[in-house]
């Protein structure tokens, strides 16, 4: 009989002393438990309980430490505090191991302190940076851009006048029909090589935008106008799909040419390896389910592959060798601001299809 007391005051004993245990691991003001040598939960706090209870295998260090992202389910380094990531609750914490022997039992401690303020301060710290460090990049792009505008356009200017003079003096002396097609010609070319430097100039020229009521159908004629010769270079024919009676969009004209400017020359590059017969640039125009206006370019390039699609409108992605990576980070800022949306989807059949959307002009028109 006495074995059998002596059996029953040792489990009392060791009921006592997991109470004993709980009690101190409550006065501790984050998330403790205290594990067997086998790995096994003897006591935990309520914070432990409520940090960690979701988890499956909360009750076993080694189920635990497998469920948490960073954790692997190795059984923890008191000198290597670790950090990890609670899935259930995506609340990250650092995880501190001690051990103690309490009554000569061996136990294996773990403090979970919670961090997932720093990691969010962290991570907003980077990402601030990367915004720094692109606004930057983006400052020295719209100075060299003003810096090449200013130096061609004189030089433009002093082209066409010359062209001038040349077409005056041929009509005088009666000159080859011939050569004055080319001097017209060539005059043509740089008067568009002119708008486009002004555009240029408008466009990176400081000033606060200007929203007003504008035609979709006369902005994507601009824009065709300007990239007609670049098209026809790479003997493609660009098509127009615009819903007849499209309302006027509350936009600043320049910007949103420039963004889709610069969506049809990538449409028009996406192609330059397709054979001619198979290239296709389509632009639509409609009203979408959302009562915005939505302005679609499809190609008929290669694609893009899930990975690319996914990182497209991040600052300096590129697919380009010669790429910035900054053009499609622009348009998205450009349309964000005037509060629509920019994306892209596969284009069914092959291809891409970058889009827009903007709201339409408060007064329902068809803009100017």
């Amino acid at each position: 009989m006495t074995p059998a007391r002596g059996s029953g005051g040792r489990r009392r004993a060791a009921g006592g002393d997991s109470d004993a245990v709980t009690a101190l691991l409550e006065a501790i003001p984050f998330p403790c438990a205290a594990f067997s040598r086998g790995g096994s939960l003897a006591a935990a706090n309520d914070a432990y309980r409520e940090a960690f209870a979701g988890l499956d295998g909360h009750d076993d260090r080694t189920r635990l430490l497998a469920s948490l992202d960073g954790g692997d389910g190795d059984d923890g380094d008191a000198t290597a505090p670790r950090e990890v990531n609670a899935p259930h609750s995506n609340r990250w914490y650092a995880l501190h191991w001690g051990r103690a022997e309490v009554e000569g039992t061996a136990l294996d401690l773990l403090t979970a302190v919670d961090i997932s303020a720093r990691i969010e301060a962290l991570d907003s710290h980077k990402s601030q940076q990367e915004k720094l460090l692109f606004t930057s990049r983006l400052m020295s792009v719209g100075e060299m851009a003003a810096t090449l505008a200013h130096e061609l356009n004189q030089p433009l200017s002093a082209i066409v006048n010359y062209l001038n003079g040349s077409l005056r003096l041929v009509d005088q002396a009666g000159g080859p029909v011939q050569v004055e097609r080319a001097l017209v010609a060539a005059r043509t070319q740089a008067e568009h090589a002119a708008a486009v430097i002004s555009r240029v100039r408008e466009f990176v020229r400081a000033r606060e935008p200007r929203r007003d009521a504008h035609d979709v159908a006369e902005i994507t004629h601009t824009v065709v106008e300007l990239l007609r010769l670049e098209a026809e270079r790479q003997q493609l024919r660009i098509e127009l799909a615009l819903a007849p009676g499209l309302p006027a969009v509350h936009a600043d004209r320049v910007m949103v040419e420039q963004v889709l400017l610069n969506l049809v020359k990538n449409a028009i590059e996406a192609m330059r390896e397709v054979p001619a017969a198979q290239r296709g640039l389509r632009i639509e125009g409609r009203v979408n389910l959302d009562g915005e206006v939505e302005v679609r370019v499809c190609d008929r390039g290669e694609g893009l592959s899930e990975e690319q699609g996914k990182q497209l409108f991040s600052p300096f992605f590129t697919t380009k060798s010669d790429g910035l990576g900054i053009g499609l980070a622009i348009c998205r800022s450009i349309i964000e601001y005037h509060e629509g949306r920019l994306f892209f989807e596969p284009r069914e059949g092959g291809g891409s299809v970058f889009g827009f959307t903007l709201p339409p002009s408060e007064d329902g028109g068809n803009g100017t």
